[in-house]
């Protein structure tokens, strides 16, 4: 997904893909039937250990109408998938189909890398989830396909809830303070080192959700086109106030570290409450993790409600399909990514504890289901900047340093956001 931590590569430049698609030449269209050569497709490790009988059946349907072209799909790292697509855009030899973090896709869009594709060709395309239709667009057309999306949900211990007499989960802001201020007499007094809620000072995830409940946003574009920083906007340092509220008066751990390790922190069995992906609630009770076993389903989750009244925004961290602007089987690449993506395949990915693309099926996700609460908060969903030096940004590390100076008290709220914003100016408009 998006925000693992792969980002663009600082080397990838508007040149070096602007000269890869001159390279691009169209010759006279082929029947599908009598096609001939090698599709290749490059998805990240998700889809070969979460649904890789998905991948089977699409490519076996692919081959009922491409019955002479060879399906070739090679699975990459998020660490280092950038890289090697920057790599293959510089040369001749490119991939057909890469999957892209939607945070990851608007530097190579700007600079030409992506072939432009129809949304009426693609299933529920006019319900796509805009997080990560928005993060396709560019000047009024499309250049990638939304796949798949998650989001960040409450997630908590039921039976410490129902230790200190609760027997469900908050369904209000006011009722999560009153439960959390629950777990805090219940366990915290006796263990100095219980947290009600976990929430270490580098989850930027988290915190900017916050502030996108209080209407602020991390960055903005302006009428001349060049994208500004925004922490320090009145509504976003409301934002920021409530988090670091919520840390101050629940969370007890070190302030200076992120999230990365939430589920072998959370297994040790001393947090109440979190907030997370959907699929560290099984992780917090798995060994391969660091959790552990012994707290297996002792985990719930729930919609998280912000401090506005409504759900808190999650981030939607998703992926999309792009078909390089160099690819010689542009159209078959198309068709592939549009049978991977459509509805049917869309119920599996559903079935596999995932989020569709479009808001349409969003219905069918069970509410009862770990995936349920998701799904209402998805509504909600927001997605990074859309700015071409949205990476430079992440790498910088900016918001995570941030925070942990909010989290620390090294900086107030807003000092330490009015700083944010000088740095996110300096970077958020390279290309």
């Amino acid at each position: 997904m998006a925000e693992r931590i792969s980002r663009l590569a600082a080397g990838l430049g508007a040149m070096a893909l602007l000269g890869a698609v001159a390279g691009c030449g169209a010759g006279e269209p082929v029947d599908a039937a009598h096609r001939t050569g090698e599709l290749t497709v490059w998805l990240t490790v998700d889809a070969q250990e979460s649904w890789p009988d998905l991948v089977a059946e699409v490519n076996k349907r692919f081959r009922r109408t491409h019955p002479r072209m060879k399906v070739t799909v090679q699975y990459q790292q998020w660490t280092t998938k950038n890289q090697k697509i920057d790599a293959a855009l510089a040369g001749q030899k490119v991939p057909d189909v890469v999957e892209m973090g939607n945070s990851e896709t608007t530097n190579y869009i700007v600079n030409g890398a992506f072939a432009t594709v129809d949304p009426k060709k693609f299933d529920h395309s006019a319900e796509w989830l805009p997080a990560l239709r928005d993060a396709c667009r560019n000047d009024g057309k499309t250049y990638c396909v939304p796949y798949y999306v998650g989001a960040r949900v409450g997630i908590y211990r039921t039976d410490l809830l129902a230790r200190v007499g609760v027997d469900h989960a908050p369904r209000s802001y006011p009722e999560l303070r009153a439960d959390l201020d629950k777990l805090k007499a219940g366990f915290g007094t006796a263990d100095k080192n219980f947290s009600a809620f976990y929430m270490p000072g580098r989850y930027w995830y988290a915190a900017m959700a916050f502030v996108k409940d209080a209407g602020g946003e991390i960055a903005v574009q302006g009428k001349d086109g060049r994208w500004h920083g925004a922490l320090s906007a009145a509504r976003s340092v409301a934002g920021l106030t409530a988090w670091k509220d919520l840390l101050d008066a629940y969370y007890t751990g070190d302030r200076s570290k992120d999230n990365g390790d939430e589920p072998a922190v959370v297994g040790q069995g001393r947090v109440g409450m979190f907030y997370g992906n959907t699929w560290e609630a099984a992780a917090a009770a798995d060994s391969r993790s660091g959790g552990d076993p012994a707290l297996r389903g002792k985990f719930a989750t729930f919609a998280f409600p912000g401090p506005s009244g409504r759900l808190l925004p999650p981030f939607l961290g998703g992926s999309t399909l792009a078909v390089p602007a160099k690819s010689a089987n542009q159209d078959p690449a198309q068709e592939w990514i549009r049978l991977f993506t459509d509805r049917t395949s869309q119920r599996r990915l559903i079935a596999a504890d995932t989020l569709p693309n479009n808001t349409a099926q969003l219905k069918e996700v069970a509410a009862g289901g770990v995936n349920g609460p998701a799904a209402r908060a998805a509504g909600r969903g927001w997605v990074t900047p859309l700015a071409p030096g949205w990476g430079a940004v992440e790498k910088s590390n900016v918001l995570q340093e941030t925070l942990q100076d909010i989290a620390t008290g090294k900086q107030s709220v807003r000092d330490a956001a009015r700083a944010a914003d000088r740095r996110i100016d300096a970077v958020i408009n390279e290309r």
